[in-house]
């Protein structure tokens, strides 16, 4: 992927979107840290959230290794990530988005939702028609309202655990612009 600029505007930070740096390990594990215990903060238990927050170590190397096994788009303001989204193995014509966060105090800016629209247009590149995620309750409705299609609910265990989550789909020939 190119770096590319969010439009200017004036008092706003600009936002760069880029694949993952080895250097952007640490600010992964911070946005996910934060992005779990505060931003979700409205829609799972403090257990919930530690337990979820327990997945991975709150250290840069546990991300940079995870930047081997799936390619990680980065927005980036003054150099730190502030957001980002990994993406997996989907199935049979399908991509697979992993993992997306987004530093809370910058939540719902649009960053999560352009690093989106990247992720749909590598998918489209690679001749893919679709492209699935299993949601947070906190992040579902939001891609419901953006054209994702709700396949279901589900519960994963973290650490004793249970999490709700949604499945959700969509078909890339409705990618926005």
């Amino acid at each position: 992927m190119t770096a590319a600029d969010s439009s200017p505007r004036a008092g706003k930070a600009r936002i760069v979107y880029r694949d993952a740096l080895p250097d952007d390990g640490a600010d992964q594990a911070e946005v996910f840290h934060h992005a779990v215990m505060q931003g979700a903060a409205q829609h799972y238990s403090v257990e919930q959230r530690r337990a979820w927050a327990a997945v991975l170590p709150r250290e840069g190397s546990a991300w940079v290794a995870r930047q081997l096994l799936h390619p990680t788009l980065v927005a980036a303001c003054d150099g730190r990530c502030v957001g980002f989204l990994e993406i997996g193995q989907g199935g049979d014509g399908e991509g697979r988005i992993e993992t997306l966060y987004v530093w809370p105090s910058l939540a719902r800016r649009g960053i999560g939702s352009t690093l989106l629209v990247h992720a749909e247009r590598m998918f489209l590149e690679q001749g893919l028609a679709r492209v699935r995620i299993e949601a947070s309750l906190m992040l579902a409705p939001h891609l419901i309202q953006r054209g994702w299609c709700q396949e279901g609910e589900e519960w994963v265990e973290r650490g004793g655990e249970r999490l709700p989550r949604v499945r959700l789909v969509k078909r890339l020939d409705l990618v926005e612009t």
